[in-house]
C-alpha cells in the first residue's frame, strides 16, 4: 500500500489501525475478491478497503515467516526483505546490551533483538518505522524499542553493537546480489565494522561475499532446507576467518576454515547424502565429509557417499538402489520394474530437463522415489534412490 506521498501512507496506516468496523466487516464478508471489494467499498473509503485487503493478503503470506503474522503490519517489499522469526532469534542470541538495528524495515530483526534488550531501530522510511512499532507491540517488546527516522549513514552509533540489513535494490532496480550495489555502500560497511564494538551485516546467501570480509566470520543460515541468509559477524561477535553453517529450526551448527579440510574421493556406495545448502555455500563440504566419515564423488560435485549409514543433521540421506549410466533408455527400464509411483529428480551441475524426463518414466508402484544425477570420477551417473527419514 505504499504511496508517492509518505505522509499519505502514514495517514492511511493510522486510519486502518483504528478502523475496527472495517476489520469486522472484512472478516464476515464472503465471496470472490471482486465481490468482497464491491461490498466493502459501498460502506468504506476506497483507499482503506484497498489497504486492508492488501494487508490481509500479506498477513497470509507471512505465516511462514512469523508466528504472529495475522496481527502484524507489512508492505510487500518489507515482507520480502524481512528476516524470518526463527533466523532473527538465532542471530539475536549473540547480542546483549543496547543494539542499533540499521535499515530495520518492518522490524523482523528488531523484534528478536528487543526480546533480549534495548534496540534503536533506524530507517529513513517513517511508514516502516510505524510498522516496526506496531509489530513490536504485537510481540510485547515495545518497551525495548526506540525508533529513529534517519539516514543510517548519518547516525552516530558510538561503540555500540549494530545489526544492519543493506538495501539490495539499488535505486529501485531489481534485487542485486552484488554487495557493491547495496545501500549503504561497501566502503561504509567496512568503516562501520572498524569503528563499532561489533555486530552483524545481513546479506543474501547468493551475494558475492567471498573475500570481501577477511577479518570477519561468515555464517550461512538455512531454515527447513533453504539457505536464507549470509551473516557477517565482526568485532566482538565474530571469529575472524571462520565460516559457519547453521541448520534451523534445530540449531545444528558446523564451523571451520574450508581450506583446512580435504575429504577423500571415491565411488558411489550404498548411501548418498545431499548436503544442506548452508554447508555448500559456506564451503564446508569437505569438513562435513571428513568429520562424518563420508567421501566425495567428484571434485566438482557436492554429493557425498558411504558404504555404512551415517546420520547427520547437515545432509539429506538416501539409499542407493541402482547406479546407472546417464542413459535415458536404461533409466526408463530401471523405473519400469521399480516400486515407485512418484519421483523427485535432483541434480546440481548436470543439465537435466526434469519435467520432460519425468513424463517419460513408467512408474508402476506407489512408493516415492528419487533420481539423482551426479558426477562420479568425472562421469555423469544416474542414481535411483529411496529417501531416508532420520529421526
Amino acid at each position: 500500500m505504499p504511496t508517492d506521498n509518505p505522509s499519505d501512507e502514514l495517514r492511511i496506516l493510522q486510519q486502518l489501525r483504528d478502523a475496527e468496523e472495517l476489520w469486522s466487516a472484512l472478516r464476515t464478508t464472503e465471496g470472490s475478491e471482486f465481490a468482497r471489494q464491491t461490498k466493502l467499498r459501498a460502506r468504506f473509503p476506497d483507499e482503506l478497503v484497498r489497504a486492508a485487503l492488501q494487508l490481509e493478503d500479506l498477513r497470509v503470506r507471512a505465516r511462514g515467516k512469523f508466528s504472529r503474522a495475522d496481527a502484524m503490519w507489512f508492505d510487500r517489499v518489507g515482507l520480502e526483505q524481512s528476516t524470518s522469526e526463527a533466523v532473527a532469534r538465532h542471530k539475536a542470541g549473540r547480542f546483549s546490551d543496547r543494539v542499533w538495528d540499521l535499515c530495520c524495515g518492518i522490524g523482523g530483526d528488531t523484534l528478536a533483538l528487543a526480546g533480549r534488550g534495548r534496540v534503536v531501530s533506524v530507517d529513513l522510511n517513517a511508514a516502516q518505522l510505524w510498522r516496526t512499532r506496531q509489530n513490536a507491540a504485537v510481540y510485547g517488546v515495545e518497551a525495548n524499542v526506540e525508533t529513529l527516522a534517519e539516514n543510517v549513514e548519518a547516525v552516530d552509533v558510538g561503540r555500540d553493537l549494530i545489526h544492519i540489513d543493506p538495501d539490495r535494490r539499488p535505486q529501485g532496480k531489481s534485487r542485486s546480489v552484488r554487495i557493491e550495489e547495496s545501500t549503504p555502500s561497501l566502503p561504509f560497511l567496512e568503516d562501520l565494522m572498524h569503528r563499532t564494538a561489533g555486530g552483524a551485516i545481513k546479506l543474501s546467501p547468493a551475494s558475492n561475499f567471498p573475500g570481501k570480509f577477511p577479518d570477519a566470520e561468515i555464517e550461512l543460515i538455512s531454515l527447513h532446507g533453504e539457505c536464507k541468509e549470509a551473516t557477517v559477524w565482526f568485532g566482538s561477535l565474530g571469529e575472524p576467518g571462520m565460516f559457519r553453517a547453521t541448520v534451523l529450526p534445530h540449531g545444528h551448527t558446523l564451523a571451520g576454515r574450508p581450506l583446512e579440510w580435504m575429504a577423500p574421493r571415491g565411488p558411489v556406495g550404498r548411501y548418498l547424502y545431499d548436503p544442506d545448502p548452508a554447508v555448500v555455500r559456506a564451503g564446508l563440504i569437505d569438513m562435513l565429509a571428513e568429520q562424518s566419515g563420508l567421501r566425495r564423488l567428484d571434485d566438482a560435485e557436492e554429493y557425498l557417499a558411504s558404504d555404512d549409514f551415517v546420520a547427520t543433521p547437515f545432509a539429506q540421506s538416501f539409499e542407493v538402489l541402482s547406479d546407472l549410466p546417464n542413459n535415458a533408455r536404461e533409466i526408463r527400464a530401471a523405473f519400469r520394474t521399480s516400486s515407485f509411483g512418484q519421483v523427485e529428480i535432483k541434480c546440481r551441475h548436470i543439465p537435466i530437463r526434469a519435467d520432460e524426463l519425468r513424463k517419460t518414466l513408467t512408474l508402476p508402484g506407489s512408493d516415492p522415489g528419487t533420481l539423482v544425477f551426479a558426477r562420479v570420477a568425472g562421469k555423469a551417473r544416474a542414481l535411483m534412490c529411496r529417501r531416508l527419514t532420520v529421526t
